[in-house]
This record gives structure tokens, C-alpha cells and sequence, in this order.
């Protein structure tokens, strides 16, 4: 495909019975103009073999790129970021689903107001039981607003180019592992871009009810630190400084306390 007007990068890892719903999402989108990257980074199941078979069928679509080892989001979206020929980067999990019209509302929305170059989605919450939730994220995140927590889902986000080249994509750091989104947005408001979230759900977001297990305390640390360059480089009030342990402070809660507050912030 030449210069598709969007194109979707992909960071694919351990997804192999995911991975297959979340490509046909993309398939069965209302539109068309798109091409996907993906990159598999050192999947030890056949999660590479899965994506290969919806580079054979549709080669126009997809590109297919490996890491020989595991790398980091960060590095992989990094790898797929300098294949990508769209004017707008949409991102996509393979474990989620992205609904019809996702792109179709998203690009329309960022044609209709070129103040703005990120945009993101509320999302539904499902896992093997069906649908439990729906997140509510603030309509228009202002600097202020970071300090507080990521202001965009990543995973239903769609940017323009610009954007990305003007902050030279992903930083590859380890204190940014798992957190690569957030310090994502903080380097796009300090260069003077800004987002928006759409209220209607666009996007599916699979949590398994344990996910807020497997967040360990060093990606807790990872979140203090960029909360910490959220309070430099926006140049936000010093009172800010508390909320950077903030992360640090809830990763001592009791655990079954925090999946108690995770799944309720979330449900509600």
C-alpha cells in the first residue's frame, strides 16, 4: 500500500489466542485506508506464526517485523514507528479489539480540529465473562491535569505524525518501562501539542481481573519518575511534587485492598 492515510503500530508479545480477534478487528474497520506494523518482540509462543498468517492473506495490509530478542514496548513501537508511512499513527494491542468505527470517528475527529493531535477513546473493560466496565476519561487534558495520572488510554490512541517526529517517538529507557505512554504525552504537551478524549467507546480493553497483580513496585517507581519530569518540564506549581509519590504509596497498600479500589475506580 502507498502512503496509507493511517498506520496502526503494533507491539505483539505471548498473544498467540488474542491476537487473531484483535486483526479482525482491524479488518472490519469502516475504514479502509490503513496498513499495520507489527512487531513481535520475542514471543515465546506462536504468536509470530499467527501474525504471518494475516501477512500472507493480506499482504497489502501487513508488515511483519521480529525481534530476535525481547526489547521493550518502547524499542518495538519505536521499530515499527520507522516503517510507518501514514499521516496518523493509531495504536492497537493484540489482546484487545478495536470496534468498527474507531478509525472513521478518530480521523474525522483530528481533520475537524487541527489544534489538536492526540486523540484516544473511552474504553469498555471485558474479560472471559463478558463486558464489566467503561472508563471515563477527562474530554480535554490540560498540563496540569499529567501530574494526575496518564490522560490518554494508549492502546486506542491515534496521533498525527507530526507529533511523534517532533519528540523523535518513544524514549528507550528502563525507568520508562511500562510507563513509555505517559512519558510519551508528557514530551508531546511540553512541545505544545494537546489531545482530547472521545466519550462514545470505541475500543475494547481485555483485564483479566489480576492485571492490577502484575504490576510490580519498580514499574510503581518507573510512574514517581515520570511524574517527576511531568513537574520539570511542565514547569507545574510545587505543590505538584506530592502527587510523585503517589504511585509509590499505593504500591504499599495491602494487595487484596488495591484490586478492591482497581476494579471499583473502574466498574464505576
Amino acid at each position: 500500500m502507498i502512503n496509507p492515510k493511517i498506520t496502526v503500530i503494533m507491539g505483539i508479545y505471548n498473544c498467540e489466542t488474542t491476537l487473531e480477534e484483535s486483526l479482525d478487528s482491524l479488518l472490519n474497520q469502516t475504514f479502509q485506508d490503513f496498513e499495520v506494523i507489527m512487531c513481535d518482540d520475542g514471543s515465546k509462543d506462536n504468536t509470530y506464526e499467527v501474525a504471518k498468517r494475516f501477512l500472507v492473506n493480506n499482504p497489502e495490509k501487513f508488515v511483519l517485523l521480529k525481534n530476535l530478542q525481547n526489547m521493550g514496548l518502547n524499542h518495538t513501537l519505536n521499530r515499527c514507528l520507522q516503517c510507518a508511512k501514514g499521516m496518523y499513527i493509531a495504536r492497537m494491542d493484540g489482546d484487545d479489539i478495536s470496534l468498527p468505527t474507531r478509525f472513521e470517528i478518530q480521523l474525522k475527529f483530528l481533520k475537524d480540529n487541527p489544534n489538536v493531535e492526540i486523540v484516544s477513546t473511552a474504553m469498555i473493560y471485558f474479560d472471559e465473562s463478558g463486558d464489566w466496565g467503561i472508563s471515563k476519561p477527562k474530554i480535554e487534558p490540560q498540563p496540569q491535569d499529567l501530574i494526575y495520572g496518564t490522560p490518554f488510554a494508549h492502546a486506542p490512541c491515534m496521533v498525527k505524525r507530526e507529533a511523534y517526529i517532533a519528540v523523535n517517538g518513544y524514549t528507550v529507557n528502563r525507568k520508562l518501562l511500562r510507563v513509555e505512554d505517559y512519558h510519551l504525552w508528557t514530551k508531546m504537551y511540553s512541545k505544545g501539542f494537546r489531545g482530547y478524549n472521545i466519550q462514545q467507546p470505541l475500543y475494547k480493553m481485555r483485564d483479566d481481573k489480576n492485571a492490577a497483580q502484575r504490576r510490580s513496585f519498580k514499574f510503581r517507581l518507573n510512574d514517581s519518575y515520570v511524574k517527576y519530569l511531568i513537574v520539570k518540564k511542565l514547569n507545574l506549581p510545587f505543590r505538584n511534587y506530592f502527587y510523585i509519590l503517589r504511585p509509590i504509596v499505593v504500591g504499599l497498600l495491602p494487595q487484596k485492598l488495591y484490586i478492591h479500589l482497581h476494579k471499583k475506580k473502574l466498574a464505576n
